[in-house]
């Protein structure tokens, strides 16, 4: 008797984990496309006015820094961030802020707290950090001047991580 039950919890969990592993291969519905993928186009409105279109910035390199309000590490990395975008906008980036999870009022408060003077709008409606897999902030995403996503970052960004992530991409001699 004890070893017809062994025999089936076994069998049992054999199946579980076959089961598992066929689920932890596929990619859930809201995983972004991979770095080597087109980054997905936007529409964003921006906090300082206007609209801000991904697809208009073909042929820039850009940076889509995903942040929060209530964030610490996207407070800790704001001054990395602007450095960055005084730093390398004359050279041709273009850096953008999404911000997500949060209250207007608390991120325009940020905004001018912090002295961010970079383009930056709410993801009201969810959709872009959905296409993007955003899982959490901040997270930042390099895009090539053909549009790619070339490299994800999850957490804060320090300048040798920017300069050594947007260098190539300026220069042209990012490999492929």
């Amino acid at each position: 008797m004890r070893w017809q039950r062994a025999a089936v919890l076994g069998a049992l969990a054999a199946v579980l984990v076959v089961l598992a592993l066929g689920v932890a291969r596929e990619k859930p519905p809201w995983s972004a496309p991979l770095v080597g993928q087109p980054a997905p186009d936007f529409t964003l409105d921006l906090f300082e006015g206007g609209r801000l279109t991904l697809a208009d910035l073909r042929g820039r390199v850009v940076l889509i820094n995903f942040w929060a309000s209530w964030c610490t590490a996207c407070k800790q990395e704001s001054p990395i961030l602007q450095w960055t975008w005084t730093t390398y906008r004359p050279r041709g980036l273009v850096l953008v802020g999404v911000n997500i999870w949060d209250r207007r009022q608390d991120a325009l408060a940020m905004i001018r707290e912090i002295g961010k003077t970079y383009p930056n709008g709410p993801d009201a409606g969810g959709r872009i950090l959905q296409d993007y897999g955003v899982t959490g902030v901040p997270e930042t995403f390099f895009i090539d001047r053909s549009g790619r996503i070339v490299r994800k970052h999850l957490g804060p960004v320090t300048r040798d991580l920017i300069t050594a992530g947007v260098e190539p991409l300026l220069s042209g001699s990012a490999s492929r």
